[in-house]
């Protein structure tokens, strides 16, 4: 028999768990002293949102699940936000807490880091199990481990509460489930309808991610243009048939439009990235074939058939006669939607272009920023898993920083550039320190405009007064000269990421305004 600690970081060993993020307090003692025997890594962020944006970034990189560690209270109400971003994007991640003894719960006696019930907050979010019994471990973490290895992914919390950290447990063992050995749903009603098709179209979302290759066959197959919606940028990248443009575009709504048929594979059709801004001109989707992992999610939008089960295992199963002309609509809608990006636009996808171009295989994290917005909108990276950020969906402001560390110790061999505002990285600036600390290779690219200027020019837009959108901004050189990281200012036409990180680069850009 072993502690409840010890058995559960020998459990997570065994899941294969190479880094935790976490900062450590009273309540969670016991389980840091589990650590060092277990040669798990461990990586200090300074504030617990970074735990969590680390464990994000690590997961979306590693295709493992994200783990961070963090104390009663305090610790999990800071790295809640994390967890809702966690949920928004399924990105699968194990938050550890501490909660107070168990004959305390709920009584309000004004304990250390007491909350009325902090298992109710993350169960909003995903779920959440509180130990209640040394014995019942083994049995929550095979829960946990179907919930982190099988399904749509996201946010899972356990709470240990302080009287149970060092008594005695018995082990845990682990269990990863194969979700290649899963049944594969009939599919005899999609073929037939593809069998029908002239003019298909695939929209591809998050899901597709780690099905690159069978995603590229099943479009090669078909003669079928690939729409990328955000989270699935990196695929295909230069392919002929590949259409790296948000459904938010009128051309690429177009494309949908006249199709005679779409697959829409991955994707919980978001608003965010679908229909960012919100008017409503989304094609009928009714006649699609859906594929998806979870089936609540299937449920929520009709479709002509749908079908539940990890895309892996369903794509090479579909099969039609080959379209003609695909790489033709493809070529046309690239070109469509490039000319239908806002003012501006072009030119902050130009500079997406040399970074990727000077930068090849480099993993793009971003941040809530101009640029940011404007390639989830039209951008065609070059690595699968590279490109992703907050601007979607929950949209978290300063996750970058933190999501960029987890995604360098996740892949240590790449280069991480993490785009981000001024007003960004002021929500998050203590993660530089770790980056230095780790000495990984980020390159931390500053766009700085003295502002908030997304918000100020939406208020400009409907009439209302400016306010709250100028901010002053720390000087990054100051800020960086303190972290300990080498530091260069230049203009949004000079940048120059070929340096290993970690380093700040600041990118002076005209300053918001009030009018």
């Amino acid at each position: 028999m072993t502690s409840v600690a010890q058995s559960l970081v020998r459990w997570l060993q065994q899941m294969g768990t190479e880094v935790i993020f976490g900062i450590p307090g009273v309540h969670t003692i016991e389980l840091y002293r589990a650590l060092p025997d277990a040669g798990i890594r461990h990586v200090t962020p300074r504030h617990e949102a970074g735990a969590g944006f680390m464990a994000d970034g690590y997961a979306r990189v590693s295709g493992r699940f994200g783990v961070a560690l963090v104390i009663t209270g305090p610790g999990l109400t800071n790295i809640l936000t994390p967890m809702a971003q966690a949920r928004a994007d399924s990105v699968p991640m194990l938050v550890i807490s501490g909660v107070n003894r168990r004959d305390s719960l709920g009584k309000g006696l004004g304990h250390l880091h007491e909350l009325p019930d902090q298992l109710a907050l993350s169960a909003t979010l995903g779920p959440a199990f509180h130990l209640d019994q040394p014995a019942d471990l083994p049995a929550i973490l095979d829960q946990i481990a179907i919930a982190l290895t099988t399904g749509r992914g996201g946010p899972v919390h356990l709470q240990i509460p302080l009287d149970l950290m060092a008594a005695q447990a018995p082990d845990a063992p682990s269990r990863i489930a194969d979700q290649a050995a899963a049944a594969v749903p009939d599919v005899s009603a999609a073929n037939a309808l593809l069998a029908q098709a002239q003019r298909p179209v695939i929209v591809a979302g998050g899901g597709c991610r780690r099905a690159g290759a069978a995603l590229q066959a099943l479009a090669d197959r078909l003669g079928a243009p690939v729409i990328l919606t955000t989270n699935a940028r990196g695929l295909m990248h230069g392919h002929p048939l590949v259409v790296p443009a948000a459904p938010s575009l009128a051309p690429v709504r177009d494309l949908i439009a006249s199709a005679d048929r779409v697959l829409v594979l991955g994707s919980e059709i978001g608003p965010t990235d679908w229909d960012m801004y919100d008017d409503g001109g989304l094609p009928d989707l009714t006649g699609m074939i859906r594929v998806y992992i979870d089936a609540a999610q299937l449920a929520r939008h009709p479709a002509a058939v749908m079908l539940q089960g990890d895309l892996a295992n369903i794509l090479p199963s579909l099969h039609a006669a080959t379209s003609a002309d695909g790489a033709d609509r493809a070529a046309q809608t690239r070109q469509a939607a490039h000319a239908a990006l806002p003012t501006g636009y072009a030119a902050e996808i130009a500079l997406l272009n040399r970074l990727r171009d000077t930068c090849p295989g480099a993993i793009m994290v971003g941040d809530s920023t101009q640029v940011v917005y404007a390639g989830n909108l039209s951008y065609d990276h070059d690595r699968p898993c590279g490109w992703f950020n907050a601007a979607t969906g929950y949209g978290a402001l300063g996750y970058a920083p933190g999501a960029a560390v987890g995604a360098a110790l996740a892949a240590p061999d790449a280069r991480i550039l993490c785009l981000i505002g001024d007003g960004g990285l002021m929500f998050s600036p203590g993660e530089l320190l770790t980056a230095v600390e780790e000495k990984l290779n980020i390159t931390f690219i500053v766009f700085n405009n003295a502002g908030y200027g997304e918000i100020a020019s939406a208020m400009k837009a409907a009439g209302a007064q400016v306010l709250g959108c100028t901010p002053r901004p720390p000087d990054f050189a100051d800020l960086a000269r303190a972290c300990g990281l080498p530091f260069a200012r230049t203009t949004p036409d000079a940048i120059d990421a070929t340096q290993s990180g970690p380093r700040m680069i600041e990118v002076t850009l005209p300053p918001v305004t009030m009018t």
